[in-house]
This record gives C-alpha cells, structure tokens and sequence, in this order.
C-alpha cells in the first residue's frame, strides 16, 4: 500500500496523547479495526470467522453477502463484545495476517493500529501478534533497554523476571499490579545481588551494607522502592492494591537501576 499524501509530503506528525484509556475498547477502536482488517486484505467472512471464534459463537449463516449482511453481523459482534475480547480479535487478526503470504499487511496492520493506540491516548500496543501494555515515554525506553541489556550481560534470570513484569501489566481484563511490581523487583535484587558478591542477601540488606554501588543520596530511593514495593506488593492489605501507574513507576525504577548496575558490571 502507497503512504497517503499526508505522510508522503511529511504533513503528517504522529501526535502522542496522554494514556487515557486502558481497561475499555472504545466504540471508534471497534470500527476501526474492522475497517483496518478489510484494508489489509481480510474479506467479510473470513473476519466473521475469525471474530466468531474468539467470541465462541456461531455465524448466521442466513447472512451471505459480504456487503452489507455479513459485514453487518460482524460489526454487530464487535461492538457488542467485552472490552478485553475486542484486544483478542486484534490479536487473531495479527496471527492471521502474520502466515507467510499476508506478512506485508501484518506489518500494515500493526503499524497504523499502533498509530491509533497512541492518537487516542489508548494505553495498548501490539507486537508480532500480541497486545502488550503501553506507558510513558520514558517506561517504553527504559523496558525496551533493561530486557536488551540484562541479556547481553547474562543476566537471564533478571531478564525473565523483568519480561513477567511486562506481562503481568499487560494482563487483560484486569491487569497484575502487584505481579508486576514483585517480578519487578526481583529482577533489580537479582543484579544486585551478582555485584554485591551475596547471592543469597535481599535487596534491602545489600543497600545497607554495599556502600557505593549506588551513588548516595539515590541509595536512599532504591531502599524506599523496596520498602513500597515490600508493604503493597508482598504483604497487600485489604484496600491498598497499587494502581497501575504506580505499578509503571516502580517497574520504570527497576529497569533504570537494573540497566545502572548492568553497565556498571560491565
């Protein structure tokens, strides 16, 4: 497909909205994804199949026309769904569009629902052909790094745990907050504990007495993070589940530390 005209002649500029949406699938995304997988080359009733199987139902095979009976019942079933099932229609479209001979529209597909995502301040994104949890700005670069680079240094455990951590966000329908904040932090406690030399000490005791491995007064944050995450995510208390930014702010500081401490080895 040949870029429009906006973005031919660089009219276009992709303009990133604050996340407002995350445990929802708006009215315009439903339209819009239908409409996207008939642009990427999935005719009606193919997309009715598709649709009907995450949605464990029949198609009405009284309707027969692409256009407008099946094209109708599919819009229907989309817009009628639960939230969470609409972001795994977007997964089965991906799959579909991923086989070998739809690989340039699966690219298509991701590229403008990605756009979307990020115009409608819609907190997902897809990947391949799974929707993961999309952040900040600076949590995007700080997750992409850490998972980079933990595992360029060997830290396979550490990586692992910081890749349970970005699952655990990206749960539907409701995501691990607090899964994603212990994984999170098991992940900095793992390098922590390589350079202390203590593999077997936790990260609080290993703030307490390795000075230097993190520049005062920041050793104090590290300790406060573990503290919280201690409090809110270990030993939850009726009442006190983190939010999700608050699970995106802990599992940023653990990934910026853990990437500190990784270069720091190296």
């Amino acid at each position: 497909m040949n870029e429009p005209f906006s973005k031919r002649f660089g009219y276009y500029q992709l303009k990133d909205i604050e996340i407002k949406v995350r445990q929802d699938a708006p009215y315009e995304l439903r339209g819009f994804v239908v409409q996207l997988a008939y642009d990427c080359g999935v005719k009606p009733k193919a997309l009715r199949l598709l649709v009907c199987s995450v949605l464990r139902t029949r198609p009405d095979i009284g309707n027969y026309s692409d256009f407008p009976n099946v094209d109708e019942a599919v819009r229907s079933l989309v817009d009628e769904c639960d939230w969470f099932r609409v972001y795994d229609i977007i997964e089965k479209i991906a799959h579909r569009l991923s086989e070998e001979h739809y690989l340039d529209k699966a690219e298509q597909f991701n590229n403008e629902l990605n756009e979307y995502f990020v115009e409608n301040g819609i907190g997902w994104k897809i990947v391949g052909t799974q929707i993961e949890a999309r952040g900040s700005e600076i949590f995007e670069d700080a997750t992409k790094k850490v998972i980079t680079l933990l595992a360029e240094s060997g830290f396979e455990t550490a990586r692992n745990e910081m890749h349970e951590a970005l699952r655990d966000l990206s749960r539907r329908p409701n995501s691990d907050v607090t899964g994603a904040i212990q994984h999170s932090m098991a992940a900095l406690e793992c390098v922590a504990r390589e350079l202390s030399g203590d593999r077997n000490a936790t990260l609080g005791k290993i703030m307490q007495q390795c000075n230097g491995l993190i520049p005062k007064p920041l050793d104090d944050v590290v300790s406060k993070v573990w503290g919280y995450a201690s409090e809110n995510a270990r030993h939850v208390r009726e009442g006190q589940t983190p939010t999700f930014e608050e699970a995106e702010l802990v599992v940023t500081l653990s990934g910026a530390i853990s990437i500190y401490l990784a270069r720091k080895k190296a």
